[in-house]
C-alpha cells in the first residue's frame, strides 16, 4: 500500500540538471538545491507561496542560497492536491531582490 503522506516528485532532477548545465553553480550550492529537492516530500508549501495568477503554482527562494554576488536560487512548481504530485516547472538564479 502507497505512504499517503508522502509527495511524489516530478522533473525536479531534470529541471536542476539543466539548471546546472545552463548556469554551472558551484559544487555547495547543487548540494544545498538538492538536499532542498528531498524537503519537498515532507512538505511541498514549506517556504514559498502561490502565485497570484495561477491556482497551483507556487514559487520561492531556496534558503541559503544567497551568494557573494548579491542572487538567489529560486524555484517554481506545480502541486496537484488530488493525486498528491508536485512537478517541477524551473530553477533559475535571479538578483536578490532590494
Amino acid at each position: 500500500m502507497p505512504d499517503l503522506d508522502t509527495w511524489k516528485l516530478e522533473g525536479f532532477l531534470d529541471r536542476l540538471d539543466a539548471w546546472v548545465a545552463r548556469e554551472a553553480p558551484p559544487d555547495e550550492l547543487r548540494v544545498l538545491v538538492t538536499a532542498w529537492i528531498m524537503s519537498r516530500y515532507d512538505d511541498p508549501y514549506q517556504g514559498v507561496q502561490r502565485e497570484r495568477d495561477f491556482e497551483n503554482l507556487w514559487f520561492g527562494p531556496i534558503p541559503g542560497s544567497v551568494t557573494k554576488s548579491g542572487t538567489v536560487v529560486v524555484c517554481a512548481y506545480w502541486i496537484k492536491e488530488r493525486n498528491r504530485k508536485v512537478r517541477c516547472e524551473s530553477f533559475a538564479t535571479l538578483p536578490v531582490p532590494t
